[in-house]
Formats: structure tokens, C-alpha cells, sequence
């Protein structure tokens, strides 16, 4: 009797550490290992770890905030809903336009990581490009530690008279719309935050080659801590040319941040009456 006690004791205790396991554990330390095997990785995940760290991140079951974006001629503004684990999102459209007065809007997009799909389907929007453009900007650096992406560690360099450490990022083929995009990271030498990115769009335009490819300059700034992330609630874009910036060509900014806003996968459906929106084909 007393063997069987202590076997069901031990039964008892097995099966509570199997339920108190920490499910995320592989995942973090998988993340990890593979970005220390590089300098590059490495450069990341310290600007990863001055955001709050990729625990932490993987905790976030969503992000969510208002975004709005645009230069002298465009602007959008909208609410969006991630889900950080499928990378699904859905927006409520607020205003459209031009500034200073946009158009306001009751429309909806999404991304239901099949289609992108806009409605009503007269909005004049592209929500194959836009559906995730917010999203993905406002989650880097962590959306950089994805499977798929290359890091490659670069001289340091300076930005407005600042030391920062510099990494490129860059995707193997097929990864997402636009896998010849490449992001240049400078990352603060004494705080290790995300100061600013160099980019090139390739939306649809597969890999061109490096002098086929103009680059934005972005500043990521006035930084707030929520749920345990620190990002950013402003952006700053310039044209980037010959290692200088040039005229300003945007601004976004980003309120109402939350991570941990419910998700509904109903907001995936497109309503009777949207549009679907197609991959560009190749030339358009």
C-alpha cells in the first residue's frame, strides 16, 4: 500500500510540472540561439532586448492601435487588430485623403493570411500593400526575428552625431510579398533601442538588384512602454540617397497602443459588397 501511495504521489507531481511546463520556453530559447549564432543576430537581439525582449513579445497575444500615415498628398488613418502568432490583421478605415483635412471613412480591410480584401470595394485603397504595412513597421524589431530572415552585422556608423551599431536584414526567397525588401538597422550603442531604419520597398517587384532599389530613411521616436513592450508612437520618413537624407516624405504616428486587445476572427470575413485584392502580377 505504502509503494502504491508513493507511486501515485509521484504520478501526482508529474503530471502537475507537465501542466505548469512553460510553453513558450522552446520557442524563446530557439529565437535566441539562432540570433546569437551571428553578429548581426546578436546586434538584433540586443535592440530586441531594449524593447522589452522577445519573452515578452511572444506573450502578446495581439497588437493593436490607431496608425496613420501619409506624406503632403495621401493620408490613411485606421484601427488596427493583429494576431501576433498567424500575423492575421483587420482594420476599421477612419479617414482617407489628404491633409490637412482627410476624408472620413466607415470601411474595413484585412489580411487573413490567404487575401487581402478591402470593403466597401469602392474604397480606393490597396489593401494587399497596406493590410500589414502599420503592423510591420511598428513591430520591428521583433517581426525580425522570424524564420526566414538573414542578419549581416555592418560597420558601425553614426546618425545625427550618435554611435549605433548597424545590422542589414534580408529575406530568403518567397518569404512574404515583398521578399526583396532590405532593412537597415541602427540600433544606439549605449542603449541598444532602435533609433532609425534605412529601407527599400519591393512590393511585388521580386529581388531587384541593390541600384535598382531607393532607399527610405525612417526615425523611430518618443518611445512609451506598454504591456511590457517599448515601441514607438512616431516616425519620421526622408529620402536617402548616396549615404545622405534628403527631404522629409511622410510622418505616422501610432495612439491607443494595446498588446493584449481580444481578437476577433470573425473581423476576417470580408462582408458581401468588398473587394479582393490580387498579387501584382509580374511588370505591373
Amino acid at each position: 500500500m505504502r509503494f502504491l501511495s508513493i507511486l501515485c504521489l509521484m504520478a501526482l507531481i508529474a503530471g502537475c510540472q507537465t501542466q505548469t511546463a512553460d510553453p513558450l520556453a522552446a520557442e524563446e530559447a530557439a529565437i535566441q540561439e539562432r540570433l546569437a549564432t551571428t553578429d548581426g543576430g546578436q546586434i538584433l537581439l540586443r535592440a530586441i532586448d531594449a524593447a522589452g525582449g522577445i519573452r515578452a513579445w511572444l506573450e502578446a497575444p495581439t497588437s493593436s492601435y490607431t496608425w496613420e500615415y501619409g506624406g503632403e498628398s495621401f493620408l490613411v488613418k485606421s484601427h488596427l487588430v493583429a494576431n501576433n502568432r498567424t500575423r492575421v490583421v483587420y482594420h476599421d478605415l477612419l479617414a482617407m485623403g489628404s491633409r490637412p483635412e482627410p476624408i472620413p471613412l466607415e470601411a474595413q480591410m484585412a489580411w487573413d493570411g490567404t487575401d487581402a480584401w478591402v470593403y466597401p470595394d469602392t474604397t480606393q485603397i490597396n489593401p494587399r500593400f497596406w493590410a500589414t504595412t502599420a503592423y510591420y513597421f511598428q513591430s520591428i524589431p521583433f517581426v525580425l526575428a522570424d524564420d526566414g530572415i538573414r542578419t549581416e552585422a555592418l560597420p558601425d556608423d553614426t546618425l545625427d552625431g550618435a554611435a549605433h551599431q548597424m545590422v542589414q536584414v534580408t529575406y530568403d526567397d518567397g518569404v512574404g510579398d515583398s521578399y526583396g525588401d532590405r532593412y537597415t538597422l541602427y540600433v544606439h550603442e549605449e542603449t541598444g533601442r532602435l533609433s532609425a531604419i534605412r529601407y527599400s520597398a519591393t512590393y511585388g517587384r521580386g529581388r531587384p538588384a541593390p541600384d535598382q532599389m531607393n532607399e527610405t530613411l525612417m526615425y523611430f521616436l518618443d518611445y512609451v512602454t506598454v504591456d511590457g513592450l517599448t515601441v514607438p508612437t512616431r516616425f519620421e520618413s526622408y529620402a536617402y540617397r548616396d549615404g545622405q537624407k534628403g527631404d522629409l516624405r511622410g510622418t505616422a504616428s501610432a495612439s491607443d497602443i494595446s498588446f493584449s486587445e481580444p481578437f476577433d476572427e470573425s473581423r476576417l470575413v470580408m462582408p458581401e459588397g468588398g473587394r479582393v485584392q490580387p498579387f501584382p502580377a509580374a511588370g505591373e
